[in-house]
């Protein structure tokens, strides 16, 4: 079993950066493949940005890429996201996801452990 823990959230204004953290426990994630996926209040959960193993190949939407960074620091079983620029319509719970597999994937349903959610309010 893998424990995810979530880090890092909370109130930013617009253009503001934060930095996601999300600890994992129980079991190393390093040969896995991580994701970040978000769900803003009345939408479904959708896919951020993900990791391969072992090419370390990053995947973002559209909607983050060129502001969201995703990385991984094995040594520390850890997954971070370092969120730039950020925008009002960035607000939403961020959950940390990893897949039992070293290919990543955008869709939730891939991925079989996840954290239970960090708030990101980006204010205007």
């Amino acid at each position: 079993q893998v424990q995810l823990v979530e880090s890092g959230g909370g109130l930013v204004q617009t253009g503001g950066s934060l930095r996601l953290s999300c600890a994992a426990s129980g079991r190393t994630i390093a040969t896995y493949a991580q994701g970040w996926f978000r769900q803003a209040p009345g939408k479904e959960r959708e896919f951020v940005a993900a990791v391969n193993w072992p090419s370390s190949r990053t995947y973002y939407a559209d909607s983050v890429k060129g502001r969201f960074t995703i990385s991984r620091d094995n040594a520390k079983n850890t997954m971070y996201l370092q969120m730039n620029s950020l925008k009002a319509e960035d607000t939403a719970v961020y959950y940390c996801a990893v897949r039992t597999q070293a290919a990543a994937s955008g869709l939730p349903s891939d991925y079989r452990y996840w954290g239970q959610g960090t708030h990101v309010t980006v204010s205007s």
